[in-house]
């Protein structure tokens, strides 16, 4: 398989974490890069935020427009929207980045999977199949794509990977009861999730951004 195309930004040069933050749809790899100052913490350990630019497909909901996205939109029904074949491609392309890593020096223990709307549903589905657990997942302002198949082909694994979801409360896109739905069903199957919800639109608040500090340094300080 061919890697994705990635921007990287190392905080140091061994990194010894690796954050891999899918962007979300119709943005690209520079969406999310700013955000790295603003993370960063004192006495973490040196890391790697890796990047991806999702391939450029047709999306049918904008009128077969060709973009930058993780899978395609084929209508507005929430539950409906996400097309499983390219949820399935990128989940393979996001495993093979996380194989990467591991080549690198950085254990899959040590490794953060991140998304924003679309990247979010991507990292929450990649994550719940993993057959070596991760870090820990990232999952802000989504959903749980394929959701009837979560059950069956979740491992123990992925669902022992501990999860961050966020949401906002003003959300026209992914509405919050979405992700409420989707974290419901996650606590379900026994992952441990730590839920927070803001008072903003589809986007990504300072104070948002604090609080995932606050929970990433837990993973990289235990």
């Amino acid at each position: 398989m061919t890697l994705l195309e990635t921007i990287e930004h190392p905080t140091g040069p061994e990194p010894r974490w690796s954050i891999l933050w899918l962007h979300g749809l119709g943005a690209d790899g520079h969406d999310f890069a700013p955000i790295v100052p603003q993370l960063l913490r004192p006495g973490w350990p040196e890391l790697r935020f890796v990047f991806p630019h999702a391939p450029v497909r047709a999306v049918t909901i904008n009128n077969g427009a060709r973009m930058r996205a993780w899978y395609d939109i084929r209508n507005f029904d929430i539950d409906q929207r996400a097309d499983e074949t390219g949820v399935r491609e990128s989940i393979a392309q996001v495993d093979a980045l996380i194989a990467r890593e591991v080549e690198r020096g950085v254990p899959p223990e040590r490794i953060i999977l991140a998304g924003f709307s679309q990247g979010g549903a991507i990292a929450l589905a990649a994550g719940v199949r993993r057959e070596a657990a991760l870090g820990g997942i990232v999952a802000l302002s989504t959903y749980l794509p394929m959701a009837a198949t979560t059950a069956p082909e979740a491992t123990r694994a992925g669902l022992s990977t501990p999860v961050s979801m966020a949401h906002g409360k003003l959300d026209p896109v992914v509405p919050e009861s979405l992700g409420e739905r989707s974290r419901d069903a996650l606590l379900a199957l026994g992952m441990a999730i730590d839920w927070r919800s803001y008072p903003m639109p589809h986007s990504v608040s300072a104070a948002e951004i604090d609080d995932l500090g606050d929970w990433l340094q837990q993973r990289f300080l235990a």
